[in-house]
This record gives structure tokens, C-alpha cells and sequence, in this order.
């Protein structure tokens, strides 16, 4: 069995303790314990250490019993005295521990016996006794915590006023900027539609200008071929009027075949002519076209730019909205973490309450113990006293005694020496007579001694 590090105390002192914190108890009943009467002090002990009723633990089992059963657990009366009586040994069997009582169990419950609750009251009274040393620091310190909390709720109320009339401003501004939002969401839409359309169509349009393009390189390159061809044809002329016969005959058919070669000259530059009018008025066409591409292409700019415009304020809308859900989120918390810490309050509050009640029957209990003590202290300091003399008269003799034993052993030493000398010279004496004896007798002496 493992022994407490407190002392055991009398039975008289386990009384008047108990009686101090309204446990009546009597001699015969810690002479003879039994389970009820040691269960209802031992939650009176535990009860003024941690506050902790044992009683009004039964709701919550009763709750955990009904959220734990089913139909096939229909007794659950024999389940509600198991649990209550097992929360009953974890709350004793802590407190034990707390007043290094570390074997303490159920069958000091059930079975107590004398000895074994003697020790247990004296480790619990004794472990109370020393907690209550530290009453009043514990009240200045749930005083201090009160007024913490006082401040800290202030200042909870104060956020949760600014964070409300922010949500409300939020709110008020997201219902003024919806009908502007939905807007903006259609005008998207339909810009998003006529973009597509357009950047179909600059396709279509881009296309054809590629084929303008390479249609005007090719002409290009024709005109160019017509060009060196002409030069090629004048240069022939020239060498051929410089070979020309000065016969006219001869003459008549080389400007006959000469004026056939300039009308078909003349029918293919009227052609080149025409289809260079054509080719400017397609370039033409093309630089229309192509300011019209620019102009397409500085609106898909603008569609871009009021897109992205549009965008960010999607992005704004969608930041404030996750602003305002976490301003929402927040304003729970804090109405939860007021409600806390309203509950703590009232806890706190009532605990400060039973705390200045307990110091005040502490402070009664302790004023008359020390009133006893003193008078206890009194009357041990006569009894010294007198212990005091009496001890100076005990010493006194024990000197006395002391000397006069020093000086009988002294002569008691003396005398021993006498004694062993004349044993000694006795003895020799003794020897020689034998010795002597022997020869005149002729007897053989043996010298074992």
C-alpha cells in the first residue's frame, strides 16, 4: 500500500476540519466507514477543491446515455449508475493523485476500511488545507481575469458595432452596384457576341486581302514583263529602221505589218491600262478595307480594354463578396467568442462569489485555529519552561553523577590493579609450591593451566 507524504491526522482533527467546511461527521463513523457515508465525503472533499458536484453530472450522463443508445439498449438506468459512479472514481482518483495518493481505486469506495480512510481523509484535508493557503491570491487573480474580461468584451462589442456597420455599408453598396454589374454583365455579353462576329468577318476580310495582295504581285510582275518586253520590241524597231531597204513596196509592208504590231501593242497596253485602273481601284478598295480593318481592329482594342475594365470589376465584386462572406464569418465568430465570453463572466463571477464565501468561512476557521494554536502555544511555552528547569536540575545531577563515576572507576582501577598483583605474585607462589611438592613427592606435575 502506498503511504501519503502528508501526516496522518488524529480522528478529533479529521472532525473539526470536516465540521469547518460543513461535512458533520462523527467518531463512530470513521470508526466503522461505510460506502454511502464515505462516498458523500469524499465528494464533499472533492467538491471543495474543484467546485466540481458530482449531482449535477447526471443530466449530462443522462444526454450521453440517450445520444449512445439504441434498441437493443433499453435498461439504461443500470448504464446511467455505471457511468455515474465511474466519473465518481476518475474525479476521486485525480484529486488522489493531486494529494499523491497514487493507489487510490473503487473498492475504497465499496469497501472501506479504518486505516485505509484514516490515511486518505488526513492526505485529502491536508492537500485542501495547503490549496488554501493561496485563496486570496486566487481571488485577486479571478478579480484581474474579471476585469480583463470586462475590457476584452468592451472592446469585442466596439469591433463587432464597426464590423456591422461595415457589412451594412457593403451590403448597401453591392445592392446600389448590382443593377450597374447586371448591365455590364449584358453589355459583355453582347460586346463578347459582336467581338466574335467581328473577328469573324476580319478573317473573311484579312483572307481576301491576302488574295488581293498576291494578286497584285502578280500584276505587278506581268506589268513589269510588259514593260521589259516593250523595251525589248523598241529596241527591235530601232535595229530594224536601221536595216530598213529604201524600197517601197518593201516599205508599204513593213509599216503594214508594223501598224498591225502597234494596234495589237496598243489593244494590249489599253488592256494593261484597264486592268491597271482595276488593279488601283482594288488597292483602293484594299486601303479601305484595310482602314476599315484598323478601325475593326482599334474597337476589338476597346472591346478588350472595357473587357478587362469589366473584369476587374468582376474581380472587385468577386473580392468584396469574399470580403463580406468573411466579414460574415467573422461576425459569428466574434458573436460566439462573445457569447464565451459572456459565459465566462458568469462563471467567473459566480466562481468569485463561492471563493469570497469560502475565504470568508476560511478566514472565521482560520482566525479561531489560530486562536487555538495560540492558546496551544501559550501553554507548550509554560510546559517548556518548566522542562527547561527541570532539565537544568537533570544536567546538574548527571555531572554530579558523571564525576562521582569517574572517580569510582578511578578507584575501582586502582583496586583492580591491586588485585591482579597480589593474584599474580599469588599464583607464582602457588607454581612454586607445586613444583616443589612434586619433586619431594616425585610426582610428575603437567603445567596445563
Amino acid at each position: 500500500m502506498v503511504k501519503s507524504s502528508y501526516p496522518t491526522m488524529s480522528i478529533s482533527e479529521i472532525i473539526s476540519s470536516l465540521s469547518a467546511w460543513n461535512l458533520n461527521i462523527s467518531e463512530e463513523q470513521l470508526q466503522r466507514p461505510t460506502p454511502e457515508f464515505i462516498e458523500e465525503i469524499y465528494r464533499g472533499c472533492l467538491e471543495q477543491v474543484t467546485g466540481v458536484d458530482v449531482n449535477g453530472l447526471a443530466s449530462p450522463v443522462q444526454e450521453a446515455i440517450e445520444a449512445c443508445a439504441n434498441e437493443e439498449m433499453r435498461e439504461t438506468d443500470l448504464f446511467t449508475a455505471a457511468l455515474s459512479r465511474t466519473l465518481l472514481v476518475h474525479h476521486l482518483t485525480r484529486f488522489a493523485r493531486a494529494a499523491q495518493v497514487y493507489d487510490f481505486s473503487s473498492v475504497d469506495l465499496s469497501s472501506p476500511k479504518k486505516e485505509r480512510t484514516l490515511m486518505l481523509l488526513s492526505a485529502f484535508i491536508n492537500f485542501i488545507k495547503f490549496i488554501e493557503q493561496f485563496c486570496f491570491q486566487t481571488i485577486n487573480d479571478l478579480t484581474e481575469r474579471s476585469k480583463t474580461l470586462h475590457t476584452q468584451r468592451d472592446q469585442v462589442m466596439g469591433k463587432l458595432h464597426d464590423v456591422q456597420a461595415e457589412i451594412d455599408e457593403l451590403q448597401a453598396k453591392r445592392a446600389e452596384d448590382e443593377p450597374r454589374c447586371e448591365q455590364l454583365r449584358q453589355e459583355n455579353k453582347e460586346i463578347y457576341l459582336k467581338m466574335m462576329a467581328t473577328k469573324e468577318a476580319q478573317k473573311a476580310i484579312v483572307n481576301e486581302v491576302e488574295e488581293i495582295k498576291a494578286n497584285r504581285k502578280e500584276l505587278l510582275q506581268r506589268l513589269e514583263a510588259m514593260n521589259k518586253e516593250l523595251e525589248t520590241v523598241s529596241d527591235g524597231n530601232r535595229r530594224l529602221r536601221g536595216r530598213i531597204v529604201q524600197s517601197p513596196e518593201r516599205v508599204k509592208r513593213t509599216i503594214t505589218t508594223m501598224s498591225t504590231t502597234v494596234i495589237d501593242d496598243k489593244k494590249a497596253m489599253t488592256q494593261s491600262e484597264a486592268k491597271a485602273r482595276d488593279l488601283t481601284v482594288k488597292i483602293n478598295a484594299l486601303h479601305k478595307i484595310e482602314e476599315d480593318v484598323r478601325s475593326c481592329v482599334e474597337q476589338l482594342r476597346v472591346v478588350e480594354k472595357e473587357k478587362r475594365q469589366l473584369e476587374e470589376s468582376n474581380h472587385e465584386l468577386a473580392d468584396l463578396r469574399d470580403q463580406f462572406e468573411d466579414k460574415t464569418i467573422e461576425r459569428s465568430e466574434l458573436q460566439l467568442k462573445h457569447e464565451r465570453v459572456q459565459l465566462q463572466l458568469q462563471n467567473a463571477k459566480l466562481k468569485l462569489e463561492q471563493a469570497q464565501k469560502r475565504a470568508e468561512e476560511k478566514k472565521a476557521a482560520s482566525q479561531r485555529t489560530i486562536e487555538r494554536l495560540q492558546s496551544e502555544y501559550e501553554q507548550m511555552a509554560i510546559e517548556r519552561r518548566d522542562n527547561d528547569q527541570e532539565v537544568q536540575k537533570i544536567q546538574t545531577q548527571a555531572d554530579e553523577i558523571e564525576a562521582n563515576m569517574a572517580e569510582h572507576l578511578k578507584t575501582s582501577e586502582t583496586e583492580l590493579n591491586t588485585l591482579l598483583t597480589e593474584y599474580w605474585k599469588l599464583r607464582h607462589e602457588t607454581d612454586v609450591y607445586m613444583e616443589t611438592l612434586a619433586n619431594k613427592l616425585d610426582i610428575r606435575v603437567s603445567n596445563d593451566r
